[in-house]
């Protein structure tokens, strides 16, 4: 089966504002009191930094965007979907919100960028637009986000993710179990939010975290 990694680009020139530790800094073992307290604000600031950014990316912004990304792979490779199925995608951190999203059911209106309004409950719905995907430690997903999917799933996790809270997370599990909907959801414990990003990390625990949630991810994209 012919495959094309397709990565598209969709904040315009707006790319989301570096919150990672350098992992090749050298930090004190014992910093000072000033020490600590430059850290302190620059980690407040990176925090104030992202919120404002997440806010600005709103699915009425993004969700045309990755609409044309489909519709373009659907017609440049147009062989590939065929005799593949349909389109696989993945996502990480922002990405795991539209992966849910790309693979739900939506009022027309909602899938090419207008907000939902509570009228449009009722009016005809579009997707999946995907075949299957997988989410790494989602940001922003909603429990209508999750209980909206109808395309197989499978959700790489972390312990107590405050973008991607618990319960939120239960929920949506029982809902796909209850929909009998395919669904993978594994929980890396002990991991920070993100970990999955390969190259952001020196601990080889987090190193053998990240192979196993790219291996969990690929084989289940091969298995659909």
């Amino acid at each position: 089966m012919a495959q094309h990694p397709l990565i598209e680009t969709r904040f315009a020139g707006d790319p989301v504002p570096n919150t990672i530790t350098d992992p090749t800094a050298t930090v004190e073992e014992s910093p000072s009191v000033i020490e600590k307290v430059k850290m302190g604000f620059a980690t407040t600031a990176k925090s104030f930094m992202l919120d404002m950014w997440l806010a600005r990316q709103t699915p009425e912004k993004v969700l045309p965007i990755l609409q044309k990304v489909v519709e373009g792979a659907k017609e440049e490779f147009a062989d590939a979907v065929a005799n593949g199925g349909g389109i696989y995608a993945v996502g990480y951190c922002f990405g795991g919100k539209y992966i849910c999203l790309l693979g739900s059911e939506l009022p027309d209106t909602v899938a090419h960028g207008q907000a939902m309004k509570d009228e449009e409950a009722g009016m005809t719905k579009s997707g999946p637009l995907i075949k299957a995907g997988a989410l790494a430690h989602g940001t922003q997903i909603t429990k209508e986000d999750l209980e909206a999917i109808k395309s197989p799933i499978s959700m790489v996790c972390v312990e107590k993710d405050q973008l991607f809270p618990d319960d939120v997370r239960t929920a949506g599990k029982e809902y796909l179990e209850k929909e009998k909907i395919e669904h993978e959801v594994k929980v890396y414990p002990g991991m920070p939010h993100g970990f999955a990003v390969v190259g952001e990390y020196g601990d080889p625990k987090i190193q053998d975290s990240q192979k196993s949630a790219f291996e969990q991810m690929v084989s289940w994209l091969k298995a659909h």
